[in-house]
């Protein structure tokens, strides 16, 4: 089954990239030539860098040939999904831009062969009328001069031309979005069992920052910048902090150092973590001075902060232990869980959690990803109840991938506990 799955999504690819080449490439030449071969080089060689930059990253390849295959590799990656996406909705065009054509060149023939006026004969003089002859069939239009593209091939290039300006200005608007760093959110959540005193308290949610080979000091430290800025009570890291080894990203994580708030800094595992040494890196974290939530709970003044491992874990016999973390503790106060996956919100409601602060969706990332995001998510970004269980999933600071978001703006939130005696 994983053959057949694999040889399906490798005849989809070689489909899609083939339509690519040809809307892009072949109808908007006249005739094989340097162009033709230059779009077909482009095309697979993109996805060769693309290939390489996912393996580099996965087998541990030396740090510098990560970096050298990721920016260009995973840019191709977002931006063949626009073009082929640009140049379906041109298929929607490429009719009625030949039907206008085809309408306005004949318009002008009509003009320009105008037909002859009859001279007026007075009633009742002159011969009888002759029958008209036989019309004389139009003569052929012009011939259009070798120099010029045919209507066919105008309409091909005008189509292919728009449909490559909009993915580049789609794709790089969006990488520029992720670049400047994720802007603030605030939502503020009602907690019931919260008491008075703790009205108002803030936690600073970010997820999904994704340290990598593009992704590295520079954004860690914007991003370290924007949360310290919002002045939180408690600052919660909920998982997928970095794709890649403590040896490799050690130096793009020392920023978190920095991170302040009056109740400190919490961790909690994401998938992403279990790609990368997740051992080493609760120990990295913990060296920072980020407090790890290995299914454990902390009972702060007003509230209980607990944190369960991601459900990536399993595979190592680290998965959440909702039991471990949340078993014992006195229900009648309020509990706030970090856990990265919206998933683990059906456990939460069973353990009486108040508040579920999650990411790993990315908002889908690129749109139309949201759709499958969702379907795969019970939430897809925002505040959600679940019974007497609020869950809130952030969109996440960083990306994964291509460091792009198209239809899903990165954050970091802000929320603001409210009490409801006061």
């Amino acid at each position: 089954m994983v053959i057949l799955f694999a040889l399906l999504v490798l005849a989809v690819l070689v489909t899609a990239n083939w339509y690519l080449w040809r809307r892009l490439f072949r109808d908007t030449t006249r005739a094989s030539g340097p162009v033709r071969r230059a779009g077909a080089v482009l095309i697979a060689g993109g996805w060769v860098l693309t290939i390489g930059a996912v393996v580099a990253e996965r087998a541990g390849a030396p740090f510098w040939l990560q970096r050298v295959l990721a920016w260009p590799g995973f840019l191709w990656m977002a931006l063949s999904i626009y073009l082929l996406l640009a140049v379906v909705a041109g298929e929607v065009v490429r009719p009625l831009l030949r039907r206008f054509l085809e309408r306005r060149a004949g318009a002008e023939r009509a003009v320009r062969q105008p037909e002859p006026e009859p001279e007026p004969v007075p009633a009742g003089t002159g011969p009888l009328p002759e029958p008209d002859p036989e019309p004389e069939p139009d003569p052929e239009p012009a011939a259009i001069p070798a120099s010029l593209p045919s209507r066919r091939l105008f309409v091909s290039r005008v189509v292919a031309g728009t449909a490559a300006a909009a993915a580049l200005g789609t794709v790089g608007y969006g990488t520029y979005g992720v670049l400047r760093g994720p802007r603030v959110k605030r939502v503020t959540v009602p907690l019931a069992k919260l008491p008075r005193a703790a009205h108002g308290y803030r936690i600073a949610v970010v997820s999904d920052i994704h340290l990598s080979p593009v992704l590295g000091r520079g954004f860690a430290q914007k991003v370290v910048d924007t949360i310290n800025g919002t002045q939180p009570d408690l600052i919660a890291v909920v998982g997928d902090l970095v794709d890649g080894s403590v040896k490799d990203l050690g130096p793009a994580a020392a920023p978190l150092a920095q991170l302040r708030a009056r109740h400190g800094a919490f961790f909690v595992t994401g998938n992403h973590e279990y790609f990368s040494g997740a051992e080493q890196w609760v120990e990295e974290v913990r060296r920072l001075g980020l407090r790890p939530l290995e299914n454990a709970r902390t009972e702060l003044a007003h509230f209980d902060l607990a944190g369960v491992n991601d459900v990536a874990g399993q595979s190592e016999g680290q998965g959440p232990d909702f039991a471990k973390a949340l078993g014992d503790r006195d229900t009648a106060r309020a509990c706030v869980l970090l856990a990265h996956q919206p998933v683990q919100i059906h456990d939460a409601v069973e353990h009486g959690v108040d508040l579920q602060l999650s990411g790993h969706t990315h908002g889908g990332q690129l749109w139309p990803g949201n759709f499958i995001a969702s379907a795969a998510n019970p939430t897809l970004a925002g505040l959600e109840r679940y019974g007497d269980t609020q869950l809130y999933v952030s969109r996440g600071a960083g990306a994964w991938g291509p460091p792009t978001r198209v239809g899903a703006e990165s954050d970091i939130t802000v929320i603001e506990l409210a009490s409801k005696q006061a």
